[in-house]
């Protein structure tokens, strides 16, 4: 479909926790756009990925080694059809956590063929360091973020517990050790949140007890061909935009143990007048968190989303 969009438009990528099996098979099954992206990823790994995304079984899926590279290689998918069916350009690409590198693809700074291997080693490392310290994360609803760091230092735990996302107002993610979520869980509730919502994850995301996974990948991000990409970039740990590959790259490595600010990335591109966002894969995660900050957004997991998408063009919606 030709439509030129007018507006300011952010494209926008998913992180670990949004997978499931079967993510984008209909994509797979209706376009070879898809289809082929698939038969790429099983290629570039020299394992059958496309298998576990597909089939599963969900216990191997959501293994952070297979679920970082199965959210990639099926946002990719989605994307790629997208393009094929649309000329909107974006203003910005964000993703969260992982979808960083999804945002890099698609904003033509990283090649999927570059980029997956990365992402393969990335939740490779993480899984190992997963392993080697235990450690889990929780979300503190109801309190500000600026409440929230105020606890965090009050605890003193800096072995134990981090910041690990700023989601939307009202939504802190926290990481650490059992010592330290147990800590934060009960002072939460003293300082006034109203839940505190322990995570079904594998480990301490964006914590300190990542920083063997940081180490490891460093040298791979550092390694990886980059160039200028044909879209702007806000990335997670400064929370604003990146202009320089060098920045690109330390931006990458330090995510792994530093905080995702997905709040203050939003905020950057409403100040510039980005008015909609398209989130590209599983799950409708960052279109929830976009509604919290009022920033209206679209997300195209299954192929039926096109119909919607297609209906809000020709309303003028976009325009």
């Amino acid at each position: 479909m030709e439509q030129k969009a007018r507006s300011k438009i952010g494209f926008v990528f998913p992180g670990q926790g949004a997978q499931y099996v079967g993510m984008a098979k209909d994509f797979v099954e209706n376009f070879s756009a898809a289809r082929l992206t698939f038969e790429e990823a099983d290629e570039i790994l020299k394992r059958p990925l496309s298998q576990i995304i597909l089939e599963g079984p969900e216990e191997l899926l959501t293994q952070t080694k297979n679920s970082q590279t199965g959210i990639y290689v099926a946002s990719i998918a989605i994307f790629r059809v997208f393009e094929e069916l649309y000329n909107i350009q974006p203003f910005v690409c964000a993703g969260l956590s992982l979808g960083e590198y999804t945002a890099l693809t698609a904003g033509g700074w990283l090649s999927f063929q570059e980029a997956l291997p990365l992402v393969q080693h990335r939740g490779d490392f993480m899984n190992q360091a997963c392993e080697e310290k235990r450690g889990t994360m929780a979300v503190v609803i109801g309190l500000s973020h600026e409440i929230v760091e105020e606890m965090v230092t009050a605890i003193h735990l800096p072995d134990d517990l981090w910041i690990a996302n700023y989601n939307c107002p009202g939504q802190i993610v926290l990481s650490g050790t059992l010592k330290g979520i147990e800590k934060a869980t009960l002072e939460a509730k003293n300082y006034g949140a109203k839940r505190v919502l322990p995570l079904a994850v594998h480990g301490a995301f964006h914590s300190g007890l990542m920083q063997s996974a940081q180490n490891k990948l460093a040298p791979f991000v550092e390694q990886a061909v980059l160039q200028q990409g044909k879209t702007p970039l806000v990335m997670n740990v400064p929370g604003d935009f990146v202009n320089s590959i060098e920045q690109i790259q330390a931006n990458l490595i330090k995510q792994v143990t530093h905080s995702v600010r997905w709040e203050q990335g939003m905020r950057v591109i409403e100040k510039e007048n980005v008015n909609f966002c398209i989130e590209f894969g599983p799950g409708r995660t960052l279109a929830g968190l976009n509604k919290r900050l009022n920033l209206s957004t679209i997300s195209i997991e299954k192929v039926q989303d096109l119909d919607y998408l297609s209906k809000v063009i020709q309303e003028g919606k976009l325009s």
